[in-house]
């Protein structure tokens, strides 16, 4: 049986290894986030959506990962998967400026294509 010193040794170590994972995870989602910045502004927006889903995998909570994700499929001609992206990253901030805009352009893009798709439909 441990006594009392060696129990309060392995505590802390776990909590001390918990803490450096933290931060090691913390590091991964960030610099996926940049990995995936860096190939959207190459335009290769397959390989920023594989990152950015990887950090929601990690952390579904990122409304910055929702937000890029919802750019990207915005790119894509994925209308519906950006929107529900776009509500997703709204969710998370509600009152993050920068989402909101984003969200506000996609809606008048958005819109538009829903016209021009109704109209083609017509004919």
């Amino acid at each position: 049986m441990l006594n009392r010193n060696k129990k309060i040794s392995i505590y802390l170590l776990f909590g001390f290894l918990v803490m450096i994972l933290s931060g090691c995870s913390a590091q991964i989602e960030q610099s996926q986030l940049q990995f995936g910045i860096q190939s959207a502004q190459r335009n290769l927006w397959d390989e920023a959506i594989f990152r950015w889903k990887k950090v929601l995998q990690s952390d579904p909570g990122s409304a910055a990962a929702h937000n890029n994700l919802a750019v990207a499929y915005e790119k894509k001609g994925l209308w519906e998967e950006a929107k529900k992206e776009y509500l997703a990253a709204l969710k998370l901030k509600p009152n993050d400026d920068h989402i909101k805009s984003n969200y506000t352009k996609f809606k008048q893009v958005y819109e538009g294509q829903k016209e021009s798709e109704d109209k083609n439909e017509k004919k």
